[in-house]
């Protein structure tokens, strides 16, 4: 994979995560991410997350990866555990399909593969002999 197609924005943009409106902590989720001629495929580690805590958006070639594990049920008589949300950011290349991304998540590892563009994708020419 090129740095073109892909960059992990969190740090070095305008777009990181806003800090100073909110107290909420933030995790930075591990991933791998790799590149096929078919697509895009990243795996984020998300423990404590499901399909409804989870919100994966693509808007103008920013991914965004966040969301917020639930809270235990019950009222709490004694709390130091405190889970924090996960929210990280990508910058993808326009060679990416995002209207067909497909995202799951199992036992806290996200999923998410993107397609490249049928533009985007080598295709082969064939040669006549004349």
């Amino acid at each position: 994979m090129t740095e073109k197609n892909i960059a992990n924005l969190e740090q070095t943009s305008a777009l990181s995560r806003e800090t100073t409106r909110k107290n909420d902590q933030y995790i930075s989720p591990s991933v791998d991410i790799f590149e096929t001629e078919e697509g895009l495929t990243l795996v984020a580690d998300m423990p404590g997350l499901d399909d409804n805590s989870l919100d994966v958006t693509i808007d103008q070639g920013v991914l965004t990866l966040q969301g917020s594990a639930p809270a235990g049920a019950g009222d709490y008589h004694y709390r130091e555990f405190a889970m924090a949300g996960y929210w990280r950011q990508f910058l993808l290349s326009d060679i990416f399909d995002a209207e067909k991304a497909e995202a799951t998540i199992k036992q806290g590892v996200m999923t998410l593969k993107i397609p490249k563009a049928e533009k985007a994708k080598p295709k082969r020419i064939e040669v006549s002999v004349h």
